[in-house]
């Protein structure tokens, strides 16, 4: 595949880095969208730039997914046989304060991406792989959540990323584009950013642990989430791009978890119990909360080949042993990339 081209916005993000290490392992020329600003933000891509600097396959891009007119330019520049939209305002409880700029960037910004490609079509075949959410099932009316569960989202965000899935197949069939929505349930690793429940506590424990920290503030503990490894899942977006047709897909691991479960599966890790260190600070609850998520990827397994490798205690093991050393090294003060 020496001679494929893929674009990934939201490359810097953890998904992004992740898909760019796959693609980049298979041979891609691999191309990605960064959003300008006064501090890098590219340490999780990093590593990437030094293993590629005598032969470049990793460029990228200044560009944001609300400017239409730039990204069509791109997307005409460097003419992609595939693109992952994966840049996005993620985080649920921030896009109650931010609605307009989550409906702008997840929302308008996947019609963009839409509309970029449908005019390369006229020049090139090119193939879409848009990132859905199970945020979007909100308060459920269906377990397990499949691809025919209907939506019912209880956010800025989940309702950001439904406008984005119902554009996706609208492109699909009006325009014969070769467009799929993966529907990723919540997916971690040692590249979460911080403010996310499971980086937040993995982070947390690990500096108790060492004594940097003494307490860890947390809001609904009860809340139930299917949580898989994000290195697993971008296989997963790959997989859907080389299928014979675009079909939308659940990706999962079928088991689901609370966070008070998470905390139990981090804390013991360490040797340590949770309840001695965690308290609830109202300040993190969501105004409208979803209370559980569990998915059924029988239709990708089926399909594409695919399912999870990693289970949530193997999960919990991996980010622990990082933020161990991550922690260890704050603690000498090293320069430390998270």
């Amino acid at each position: 595949m020496a001679d494929r081209a893929a674009l990934i916005t939201g490359i810097t993000g953890q998904d992004g880095s992740y898909l760019a290490e796959l693609l980049l392992e298979k041979g891609y020329r691999v191309h990605g969208l960064v959003r300008r600003s006064s501090s890098f933000s590219t340490g999780r891509i990093d590593h990437l730039y030094r293993d590629v600097h005598e032969n470049p396959q990793l460029l990228l891009h200044y560009g944001d997914l609300t400017d239409g007119q730039a990204l069509t330019n791109l997307v005409q520049e460097i003419e992609p046989d595939e693109i992952y939209n994966l840049g996005a305002q993620s985080h649920v409880r921030v896009s109650f304060d931010q609605p307009v700029y989550t409906l702008m960037t997840d929302g308008m910004g996947a019609l963009n991406v839409l509309e970029a490609a449908r005019l390369l079509m006229k020049r090139k075949p090119v193939r879409v792989y848009q990132a859905s959410s199970s945020e979007m099932y909100g308060a459920v009316l269906q377990t397990p959540q499949t691809e025919t569960t209907p939506f019912n989202p209880q956010s800025p965000y989940g309702c950001a990323k439904v406008y984005a899935y119902f554009q996706t197949v609208n492109y699909r069939r009006s325009y014969d584009l070769f467009a799929s929505n993966g529907i990723l349930f919540n997916h971690e690793s040692p590249r979460r950013g911080e403010t996310f429940v499971t980086r937040k506590i993995t982070r947390g424990a690990t500096r108790i642990k060492i004594g940097l920290q003494k307490k860890l503030y947390l809001g609904n503990l009860d809340a139930k989430r299917d949580w898989g490894y994000a290195k697993d899942y971008v296989d997963a977006m790959w997989r859907m791009l080389q299928h014979d047709t675009p079909d939308d897909y659940v990706i999962a691991t079928g088991a689901t978890y609370s966070i008070r479960d998470f905390l139990g599966f981090v804390f013991e890790q360490l040797d340590l119990d949770w309840q001695q260190f965690v308290e609830i600070d109202p300040r993190y609850f969501r105004p409208a909360e979803v209370d559980l998520l569990i998915g059924d990827a029988t239709k990708a397994r089926e399909q594409l080949g695919w399912k999870p490798k990693t289970d949530v205690r193997e999960l919990a093991r991996i980010m622990v042993e990082h933020d161990l050393d991550l922690a260890e090294r704050e603690l000498h003060g090293s320069t430390f990339q998270s």
